[in-house]
């Protein structure tokens, strides 16, 4: 395990999912965890007890994205912990996705909706960190691999393509402090979102195309953040990881 006793974190949309994952695993690393989460209370709590439980750091912070003010009511929820100290390492994760927002169906409301949660915040959230940031400081975005494979939900496809240009351009303006900023860009992972998997052989489906032959799950995704938000990611920035198991790397079991 990496070591990041000392330092917090700050987790977007952590109370489920990949996002409870990663804060669960950088508080096993030592980092004491700010778990952010929109509007369930019940399961921010229970990612808070399971950290605590397990003898880690952690706290949550409400603050629904999206809407006007979101990042402002984060930072100043985030300050009464933080109390003057920095903030060592930023995960924006937190996302929507709403499948009917196709090329043939999404409305307007539902584009703005997902680029103001899954791109708007992001870049907000970052712009207020990076003066709690020291140097050598991480942020880590989590994308998804439809920026590089076709799925009908075009919008939320482009939302992801936008916080992947975040990461590379943040990291060029922030390379001269030392702090990294890159991108984990998971493959399909068995999560709330990802429901389907579960419906008919989606999930055999999935692990046919992929060359571990399995689905990804969310501490799969937490340990790739883990490494980028250790001293041992140090000279990693400006990069788009894929953290899917070797998905869509050709047919299988062909023979020449």
């Amino acid at each position: 395990m990496s070591d990041l006793t000392g330092k917090t974190a700050l987790v977007t949309g952590a109370s489920r999912g990949i996002g409870r994952a990663i804060a669960q695993r950088l508080a096993a690393d030592g980092a004491r965890v700010a778990v952010h989460y929109g509007s369930n209370d019940t399961a921010a709590k229970e990612t808070v007890d399971a950290i605590q439980a397990a003898g880690g750091s952690a706290f949550p912070i409400r603050a629904e994205l999206g809407v006007d003010g979101d990042a402002d009511t984060l930072f100043d929820a985030l300050a009464t912990h933080l109390d003057g100290a920095p903030l060592d390492i930023l995960v924006n994760n937190a996302a929507i996705m709403t499948y009917e927002a196709t090329l043939d169906d999404a409305t307007s409301e539902q584009f703005e909706q997902l680029f103001a949660v899954n791109a708007r915040a992001p870049f907000f959230i970052l712009q207020r960190a990076v003066p709690l940031l020291p140097n050598g400081g991480r942020v880590i975005n989590i994308s998804s691999g439809v920026t590089w494979f076709a799925i009908p939900q075009t919008v939320y496809a482009m939302t992801k393509g936008a916080l992947n240009a975040l990461s590379r351009s943040a990291a060029n303006t922030l390379g001269v402090r030392g702090i990294t900023v890159n991108t984990i860009s998971p493959g399909v992972t068995d999560t709330e979102m990802n429901a389907w998997l579960h419906e008919d052989d989606a999930a055999a489906g999935i692990a046919a195309i992929t060359a571990l032959d399995r689905i990804g799950a969310g501490p799969d995704i937490a340990d790739a953040v883990a490494f980028l938000a250790s001293d041992d990611g140090r000279w990693i920035t400006g990069q788009t990881i894929e953290v899917n198991g070797g998905l869509y790397l050709g047919p299988r079991n062909q023979s020449f």
